[in-house]
């Protein structure tokens, strides 16, 4: 069995996912507690040698934000708390992610078969954008969305 020492306490756990290097620090720090040098230089080689890289996790990180319905002020968080903020913030501004977009999907998937003009419903669904990280504007823009296009539904046509 393998000795545990950061180099391969943080191999170990790359094999499962991409880690910032701040999570890496934090991690290994916590486990090794008496090994900051040894800490410090495993993650130096991580980056020497290509396993861990900032930038490809702030993009990883990201995709898997916007895959998850996540809004921007969500993401910004995320981000900061991952250690990668620099990184992500000129992504969300390079990248064109039409946010109006996700949180209508996101707002449809919610709402199912329920009806958008009850207000109820209304509440729960701004609430439930606004978790998600999506500012008052999308909120607005989701919630009208689905008004107009349940009112063209039940023209009588069917």
């Amino acid at each position: 069995m393998a000795e545990k020492t950061p180099w391969n306490t943080a191999l170990n756990m790359l094999a499962r996912r991409e880690y910032s290097q701040s999570e890496l620090r934090t991690r290994l720090t916590d486990r090794f507690p008496d090994q900051p040098d040894a800490v410090e230089a495993a993650l130096l080689r991580l980056v020497e040698t290509g396993l861990q890289n900032d930038e490809r996790y702030a993009e990883a990180f990201l995709r898997s934000q916007i895959n998850r319905s996540r809004g921007p002020v969500r993401v910004q968080h995320e981000a900061r708390q991952k250690g990668v903020a620099e990184l992500v913030l000129p992504l969300l501004d390079e990248w064109d992610i039409d946010w109006f977009e996700l949180a209508l999907d996101a707002a449809r998937r919610k709402l199912g078969s329920s009806d958008p003009a009850d207000q109820k419903i209304r509440a729960r669904l701004a609430r439930f954008l606004a978790y998600r990280g999506f500012s008052g504007d999308h909120v607005r823009h989701s919630l009208e969305a689905l008004r107009s296009e349940d009112s063209t539904d039940t023209d009588g046509f069917d």
